[in-house]
């Protein structure tokens, strides 16, 4: 697997070079394993006439082997690449493939055959504006995915705006760029889709969206949508339970930093930290901001407890893209893992243009950076990008795909010893099949577990994670109970009585063992 991310980079200090792209684990065939889409660059404002690099699929033939297949699965894609979101629009159990581009976004349907049919046109998919990260949910819950694409600025690179930084030439800063808005595309379950984000109200004010979740953030059975803008506020898109969106970030104190700074948002990540049963959001920014983790607090919102927790020390020479939090060693406390590297080689302050990655770990209420202890990637300087979470190998635990610019993809091979766990394949009957938006709780020995796990929507930076959710067991010995509430409101309570297993919850019907 040799693929690299090219940012076309030539000189002319093109904005679309800064961002580079996105990565998808996702088992396009359905054999059982693991494969892996990219988006590619390219040279952005290139002649019609120039041959240009396609989008690049890996089908895995064997452990840790794979194999490109982009031509033969007819995935030929030669757009400005971005970001790419995995999921099955139309229940047939074959995950399609949403790529967004500078310029025309393109849409993969998977035939079920190993092939794909581009349809974004026929479809009504084809927005033609500068998209970043794009993700699948239920939003009205009726059984099939929806999906949110983020729109970033209006920025042509075959007739760039040419921007200075000090008196010398640069890349424009997004401040200087009238904003795109975002878009909302309903799945309307007949292979059509419509665009819904004037009549669902989810027009924020001035976004420069980078990054999309969704998730239950308020706790009331309905799927919400945060947006991680680009040097404006960021957007929580409350669900008013099927009667439209209201825009409440700003209200619920997950709009700004801390003391009311509005910051570079790229990446978010979310789960539920604290155990308190709800999700929180960290968020990576640009250097000298620090990222961001914002506790929630339920009815009183969120809390940006970034300092509180030592995070904004950690994190402030960092600029940050793809990132996640989780449970890599399933022993109950979560970790942050996050892409580093500048947007300009020419500018670059804090830790410069290339930067190491970094993962801190939950110690008491403060967050560690552990990188040094974790492995030589930590011990790199690169210029990290999109990232996304699979259990390629098989093993129980959750391995990592990074893309870098201009260098070479790392795959990142889990090898911790975990603790207790379980991992969760849904199939939705009533809901949508991979069961996107799915919440469990645990009961154990009769009594609530703390702590709450959903299968999210989007997260990370232009990419997709495998379809799985991880439950870190802390400790619990079996039997315990799982409390499962299916997108569509459906309960399920199944009993478990061995750990360490991958099992397919079926909706209604009981679990199957994952061998």
């Amino acid at each position: 697997m040799d693929f690299v991310y090219h940012n076309g980079a030539q000189g002319q200090l093109l904005m679309v070079e800064s961002l580079g792209g996105g990565v998808a684990w996702t088992d396009f065939d359905r054999d059982g394993r693991l494969d892996l889409f990219f988006c590619e660059g390219g040279i952005p404002n290139a002649a019609e006439s120039e041959p240009r690099p396609t989008d690049r699929l890996y089908r895995q033939i064997g452990e840790l082997k794979f194999q490109r297949c982009d031509a033969s699965a007819g995935v030929i894609e030669r757009q400005y690449g971005q970001g790419v979101a995995a999921g099955d629009f139309d229940n047939d159990g074959f995950p399609d493939l949403y790529v967004t581009n500078v310029g025309p976004n393109s849409f993969f349907e998977n035939m079920g055959d190993g092939t794909f049919l581009e349809s974004a046109g026929s479809r009504k998919l084809d927005d033609p504006r500068w998209s970043s990260s794009a993700a699948w949910g239920d939003l009205d819950l009726d059984g099939d995915l929806d999906l949110y694409v983020c729109n970033y600025v209006q920025y042509d690179p075959y007739d760039p705006m040419k921007c200075e930084k000090d008196g010398l030439p640069a890349l424009c800063h997004p401040r200087q760029i009238p904003h795109w808005p975002d878009e909302c595309f309903e799945n309307l379950g007949d292979g059509r889709f419509a665009p819904r984000s004037a009549d669902w109200h989810l027009q924020g004010d001035g976004n420069k969206g980078l990054g999309v979740a969704i998730a239950d953030f308020s706790n009331d059975g309905w799927p919400d949508i945060y947006v991680a803008n680009d040097t404006t506020p960021n957007f929580l898109f409350v669900n008013q339970q099927g009667k439209g969106f209201a825009e409440s970030a700003l209200r619920l104190g997950a709009a700004l930093s801390g003391d009311g700074a509005m910051q570079a948002s790229m990446g978010v990540a979310v789960g539920d930290y604290d155990r308190s049963g709800t999700l929180d959001l960290f968020l990576t920014h640009f250097t000298g901001e620090s990222h961001t983790l914002y506790q929630n607090l339920g009815e009183y919102g969120f809390s940006d407890v970034s300092g509180l927790t030592g995070i904004h020390h950690a994190s402030f020479p960092k600029l940050g893209f793809g990132t996640v939090m989780t449970d890599f060693d399933a022993n109950g406390t979560t970790e942050l893992l996050t892409a580093h590297g500048h947007i300009d080689d020419r500018n670059a302050d804090g830790d410069g243009y290339e930067q190491n990655p970094q993962l801190l770990t939950r110690v008491g209420d403060r967050w560690i950076d552990c990188s040094a202890t974790s492995g030589d990637y930590y011990s790199q300087k690169l210029v990290g990008r999109g990232m996304s979470l699979g259990d390629f190998d098989h093993d129980g635990d959750q391995d990592i795909c990074v893309v870098h610019q201009n260098s070479p993809t790392a795959i990142l091979r889990n090898d911790s010893e975990p603790g207790s766990w379980l991992r969760l394949r849904f199939v939705g009957t009533a809901a949508n099949r991979f069961g996107i938006g799915t919440r469990v709780t645990l009961r154990a020995n009769g009594e609530p577990v703390d702590g709450v796990w959903e299968l999210v929507g989007g997260t990370s930076y232009c990419s997709t994670h495998e379809p799985v959710l991880q439950i870190s067991l802390n400790g619990q010995t079996a039997p315990i109970t799982l409390v499962v509430r299916w997108p569509n409101g459906e309960p399920q309570e199944l009993e478990v009585d061995r750990l360490n297993q991958m099992l397919t919850l079926v909706q209604l019907q009981s679990a199957l063992e994952v061998p």
